[in-house]
Parts: structure tokens; C-alpha cells; sequence
């Protein structure tokens, strides 16, 4: 399916997708880096929650003066806030920096030109985009018809109105001239339509059955499934929470929530490595070879049978019972 610009509407299905006002210095540094993901992140903490488009949808790069173009795009995962170190630690360089330092100076400039507090580890606003393309300088767009420049941070556009037709027309160009729809075939469950989403309009399953969701993404769309706590024990000091794989990426586990359980750092190493497991009935199980590799274990033995304190709200975003079932045989010693 390729929409031509000449008509402004079709059918009843429709699609919004973002122009968002981007750093020079991110975009430059990024477009010469290959990303499964990055993050278009907001120096202020305290903006609202971005609702402006669907998880899976179009998010465009508008360059600033002197250059006002588009000159890529990335397809929505999710939006968080997060303080700077956990940010940098999902996704490091995929922040559009080299360094941590560089990383955070960057961000306390912009927060003392909005005469933010001065923090060490202030909360940071984080659109995660999933896939992105950058585009040659060739093969930057011009900007709508209808952007203003007092427009500060982005702007909606639909593909029911025509200058939001156009404006996609001419992405998906380029998403064909950079044979973004050619990609390798991919397990279905890796894309980012499979339940880590609702489901979405069919106006745009092309371009969705090439996005899938990448490792920095998963991490933070994970820990904020689980309400930033332990599922087994109820901890929530961030820095000590990592987002375990149910099914290793390695063996063609995808970053799909379901596929997903926030665990305190200690557990998820003894998860992976096959000392404790969850069962599909959301208990804990602890394997006597812990003591009998180590000659130890009792806190954990005390957990032993225990049912997850904590679970996502979203029925379709808890563990996959087929998943955790496949870790009991695969990974799991049971002896």
C-alpha cells in the first residue's frame, strides 16, 4: 500500500503522527550511528505525559534554523520519566551523546535557561523511538505548509487532513528508498504490534510489521509495567531494578512486556542462570543446586514458593505463562 499525496483523505482509517522540534547536535550525532532505539528526551521532568500519538505511530524529526526540514523519523515505543542515570543507563549513547558528562551538562543547560533547580540527578522527560531513519541532507523534506514558527516543541498532524497526507507521503518515500519494508523476516512476536501494544489501526500495519521494539525500550517499558518495584520482593530502589528477559533475546525472545519481569539486580542473575524460576501460576521457585554450588542461599529459600507481590495491571502485559513455562524446562535446574 503506498498513499499518494494528490488526495486528502482515505477511507475511515487514519493515522496521527508527530513533528517534533529536534536538537541539532542530538540529530547529527545520532544519524551517523546505526539504533535499534533512542531517546528524544525533554530536559524538564515535569511536562505532561506525551499523548499526542499512538504507541507504533510516526515520529518525525524537525530540524531547527537554519534548516527547518524533516530529516528522519522514528515510530513511538513509549514515554516515561526517568532520572538522568537510569536514562543514560538504558540507553546510553542512543541519547545522543558520547558521554554520561556530556550527556548531563547538556541537559542542566537547557534546565538553567528554564531557571530549573540545579540537581545531580535530575527527572528528565524520555520519548523512546523505536527503528529510527535518518535521511541524507539530499533527501530532507520540507516542512508543512501550515508549521509556525513560534511552534516550540511539535506539532500533530493526521493523514485525514492534506498537509498530514503529504507530510507521510513523502516519509514513506523515503522509507522505501531505504528499504526500511525490506528488511529480514523476523519473528512476529519481536514486532512492536505483538501485546506489548493495543492494537492499532490497520491504516499503517506496513510500516508496523517492520518496527519492533528494542532492548532500551523494553527496559523502560518493563520497569514501568511493574510500577518501578521488584516482582518478587516489592523493591523500588530504581538503580538495583533490571528488566529480565522470561526467554533470552539470544534464543529468539522478544522484547515484548510479556516476555518481560522487573527483578531485583540479584535475582535476575540468578534467574538467567537457571538458580531461581517463576511458575506459570506467578510463584517463585528456588533450586536446591544454589545451595549445593554454593552452600548458601537462605534468604532466598525463604522465598522459596512465594507468589509475585507485584504484576502489570494490563492483563496482556504480565508474564506469558507459555514463556515462564519454557524457562522451568530450558533454563531452570530443578534437580
Amino acid at each position: 500500500m503506498h498513499l499518494k499525496s494528490t488526495l486528502p483523505c482515505y477511507t475511515a482509517h487514519t493515522m496521527k503522527l508527530f513533528a517534533g522540534v529536534t536538537d541539532t547536535q542530538w540529530y547529527s550525532f545520532l544519524s551517523r550511528r546505526k539504533n535499534e532505539d533512542i531517546n528524544f528526551w525533554q530536559p524538564s521532568g515535569n511536562v505532561q505525559q506525551f499523548r499526542a500519538i499512538e504507541p507504533g505511530a510516526p515520529f518525525v524529526f524537525k530540524l531547527k534554523a537554519p534548516y527547518n526540514a524533516i530529516g528522519g523519523v522514528g515510530f513511538f515505543s513509549a514515554h516515561t520519566f526517568q532520572p538522568i542515570h537510569i536514562a543514560w543507563d538504558a540507553f546510553g549513547e542512543r541519547n545522543g551523546c558520547a558521554t554520561f558528562t556530556e550527556f548531563r551538562d547538556k541537559i542542566l543547560v537547557y534546565r538553567r535557561k528554564n531557571n530549573k533547580t540545579e540537581e545531580t540527578n535530575p527527572i528528565i522527560g524520555c520519548i523512546i523511538l523505536t527503528n529510527p531513519v535518518f535521511f541524507a541532507e539530499s533527501d530532507w523534506i520540507p516542512v508543512p505548509e501550515d508549521w509556525g514558527a513560534s511552534i516550540v516543541q511539535g506539532k500533530t498532524y493526521s493523514t485525514g487532513d492534506i498537509n498530514g497526507i503529504r507530510l507521510w507521503d513523502a516519509v514513506e518515500q523515503r522509507l522505501e528508498k531505504y528499504k526500511f519494508y525490506e528488511q529480514a523476516t523476523l519473528e512476529k512476536s519481536d514486532y512492536i504490534t505483538s501485546n506489548s501494544f493495543l492494537d492499532t489501526p490497520r491504516f499503517r500495519e506496513q510500516v508496523l510489521s517492520r518496527v519492533r521494539l528494542g532492548q532500551g525500550a523494553f527496559r523502560i517499558i518493563v520497569t514501568d509495567a511493574y510500577k518501578r518495584q521488584c516482582a518478587v520482593t516489592g523493591e523500588h530502589t530504581l538503580p538495583v531494578l533490571e528488566a529480565a528477559h522470561i526467554k533470552p533475546f539470544s534464543e529468539n525472545g522478544p522484547h515484548a512486556v510479556s516476555n518481560g519481569i522487573l527483578l531485583r539486580s540479584d535475582l535476575h542473575k540468578l534467574y538467567d542462570s537457571g538458580y531461581v524460576t517463576i511458575t506459570p501460576d506467578y510463584r517463585l521457585e528456588v533450586s536446591r543446586s544454589l545451595k549445593e554450588d554454593y552452600n548458601n542461599g537462605k534468604i532466598y529459600y525463604a522465598m522459596h514458593g512465594q507468589r509475585l507481590q507485584v504484576l502489570p495491571e494490563r492483563v496482556e502485559s504480565q508474564p506469558d505463562t507459555a514463556l515462564l513455562s519454557w524457562h522451568n524446562e530450558h533454563v531452570y535446574r530443578a534437580g
